[in-house]
């Protein structure tokens, strides 16, 4: 008989099988709270970027540098659980030089967009144990798998960590024999991605909440008759009659402290309502608004931003 028990409280099925429904009901779950008030819940841009297996499981002499299946995977876990979590607008980069690659081969011009954050990440710690127990009339095999993942999210902006994390997972699975009857006990090379699935989303929830802290912007595409055009709509999260604010970006200036560059707090100088949304799709999509204070009259639209009011 098998008995199939993990240490958590939700397991993903492996990369082919993932659903992460219990971090993105929760996440949805938040929107729709907000959504129901004053707070406007609006859509990140994120980038998944390095993800390696800093473990020696999966190494061999053999393998290239560059192979590495297991960061990948663990990559590709991150940007699923992001994606379902539908709260994140995630922008390919892990596999960027195939985007490039294909847009080569139609012709077309690259137009892949920035990223506000991306994660960085690493597979930290990984092991197998396999444990048994035999007797007169019946065996027992126990085998385990334990991942342990670290995550840190940079600002794009600045190259600055802002944000770390560790998640871990585990994932157990248990053969029992009896004598004359029962199955032998195979080796599970399912325990791994599992171990590393509830290792990712051990520290998901962390990750959404720093993420969803950090100040939303949008750029003003245009002015014209009155109406400000700005980019994001309705897929985004932006809905009529919502009000944005607008700012004007601070002097940069360099701190002979640390060497780095500093930006000073920008200075609200309008208020927006969205009157309407137009265009399809998360990247093509933007909104209609009206000046309802305050102007913009006379300032370079590069040194202006649209966000919401804190």
């Amino acid at each position: 008989m098998l008995d199939f028990r993990v240490a958590a409280a939700a397991i993903a099925a492996p990369l082919a099988m993932i659903a992460p429904t219990a971090v993105a009901q929760e996440v949805s779950a938040s929107q729709q709270v907000a959504a129901s008030g004053d707070e406007i819940v609006l859509k990140r841009r994120v980038a998944i970027g390095r993800f390696t297996n800093e473990t020696r499981y999966g190494q061999t002499l053999l393998r290239d540098s560059d192979l590495d299946p297991l960061g990948k995977q663990a990559a590709d876990i991150m940007a699923a659980y992001l994606i379902d979590s539908n709260a994140f607008i995630v922008v390919e980069r892990t596999d960027a030089n195939e985007v490039l690659k294909e847009q080569g081969v139609g012709g077309e011009t690259s137009g892949l967009i920035g990223a506000d954050t991306i994660i960085v990440g690493s597979i930290v710690e990984f092991g197998r144990a396999d444990e048994g127990e035999r007797a007169v009339f019946k065996r027992e095999r126990t085998q385990k798998a334990y991942a342990k993942v670290a995550i840190r999210l940079v600002d794009v902006r600045t190259g600055v960590a802002f944000h770390s994390a560790t998640g871990s997972g585990e994932a157990t699975t248990t053969t029992k024999t009896k004598l004359f009857s029962g199955t032998t006990a195979r080796y599970d090379g399912t325990l791994t991605d599992k171990a590393l699935s509830v290792a990712i989303e051990d520290v998901l929830e962390d990750l959404i909440n720093s993420l969803s802290a950090r100040e939303w912007r949008t750029d003003i595409l245009a002015v014209e008759g009155g109406e400000v055009f700005i980019a994001g709509g309705e897929t985004q999260g932006l809905r009529p009659g919502d009000t944005l604010v607008v700012k004007q970006r601070g002097r940069s200036i360099k701190s002979r402290q640390t060497g780095s560059t500093i930006e000073l707090p920008a200075a609200t100088v309008a208020r927006l309502t969205v009157d309407s949304t137009f265009g399809s799709g998360e990247l093509n999509e933007g909104s209609v608004t009206r000046v309802t204070s305050g102007s913009i009259d006379g300032i370079p639209l590069g040194e202006l931003f649209v966000s919401v009011e804190s």
